[in-house]
């Protein structure tokens, strides 16, 4: 059976490329197209389609709070297709929050129309899939208690994403506490796209939120997200936690990979690293997450109810990686427990 496809964007030449392109794949029908919200709105209650294509930039009503009324109102898959502009990659990162599956960036002068096309495809196919319930809808959280935790910078928590992980990883991040421990996060994300998620990020949590440079120190209250199209690495001791950014081959097809960042805190923390692998399509992390765990970590996957993609979560959990399995709601306190210090842990036993 064909996945039916709506596309939406305000240029008859994009609409008309993606109807060609999008036609021409095995398993996909375009239903039909729309070169604004407004219209788009009367023909997705018309013609249904599993999938819609969505442009972020356009007249009337921009992309991203027609996204937020079509996930309150009538929930649908969502892939966006945006450019790679200052404007556009902070506009998709927005859409990515408040629901969208996925997002391709448009082609530009170092991306071409079948590259894109052979993404969006992929895309597609996967958002047809994808678990858009009630139960993976991000509420608004409820931020756990400000208090001190005594950490030190040999603390470290690695989480690791993809489809679903952005709005998934906002509900983590907004829920933990300034004093938090220093984390690491890989997001499956395009190059252009990571500093406005960031960006974003840091705009709404106590924590610090920021796109990694190569040399920078981990350190409590901080967050680093690796770049796209780059590999994000753990180096130094426990004294002195930094992170690498360096090239280096795709591995599953993914630069930046959570294999590779769990990989290098097992040999670099040990038993003094949390592990989190949560929602997205695919196997990255899954033997990075189990190297934690053989190496002492804790190690907790986020369970398939509140996963948009159980993909991820899912490997990790067949080959035995995974130490606790968890909904969102409780993966921020549980990273908290496990990464408080010994002291800490008794204190809180204590009558």
């Amino acid at each position: 059976m064909s996945i039916r496809v709506l596309i939406v964007d305000d240029s008859a030449i994009v609409r008309r490329v993606l109807c060609e392109r999008l036609g021409a794949a095995a398993g996909i029908e375009v239903v039909g197209t729309a070169p604004d919200p407004y219209v788009a709105r009367d023909r997705i209650i018309q013609l249904g389609p599993d999938v819609v294509t969505l442009d972020i930039e356009m007249p009337r009503m921009d992309g991203v709070t027609f996204l937020r009324k079509l996930m309150e109102y009538h929930p649908v898959p969502v892939v966006v297709v945006s450019s790679l502009t200052p404007r556009g990659s902070t506009l998709a990162v927005q859409a990515l929050q408040a629901g969208a599956i996925d997002v391709i960036a448009k082609p530009g002068p170092a991306y071409t129309v079948g590259e894109m096309t052979a993404e969006l495809v992929s895309a597609i196919r996967l958002a047809a899939r994808a678990n858009i319930g009630p139960a993976t809808r991000v509420a608004t959280p409820v931020g756990l208690p400000e208090r001190s935790l005594s950490v030190t910078t040999h603390k470290v928590v690695a989480l690791g994403a993809s489809t679903g992980g952005t709005s998934a990883l906002r509900a983590v991040l907004t829920s933990l506490p300034s004093d938090s421990p220093g984390m690491l996060i890989v997001q499956h994300m395009p190059q252009g796209f990571t500093a406005a998620f960031a960006h974003d990020l840091d705009r709404l949590c106590a924590l610090k939120v920021r796109e990694a440079v190569d040399g920078d120190a981990v350190a409590p209250g901080l967050v680093l997200i690796a770049p796209g199209n780059k590999h994000m690495v753990l180096s130094g001791s426990g004294a002195g936690y930094r992170v690498s950014v360096k090239d280096g081959p795709y591995v599953y097809g993914c630069r930046p990979s959570v294999d590779v960042l769990f990989s290098s805190v097992a040999k670099k923390a040990g038993a003094n690293a949390v592990g989190v692998i949560m929602t997205g399509m695919g196997r990255d992390g899954a033997e990075g997450l189990l190297a934690m765990r053989e190496a002492g970590a804790m190690t907790i996957a986020q369970d398939e109810a509140s996963s948009v993609v159980f993909g991820m979560p899912k490997e990790a959990i067949e080959c035995g990686a995974a130490a606790r399995i968890a909904s969102l709601l409780d993966i921020p306190r549980l990273v908290l427990e496990y990464a408080a210090s010994e002291d800490e842990k008794r204190a809180a036993r204590a009558p």
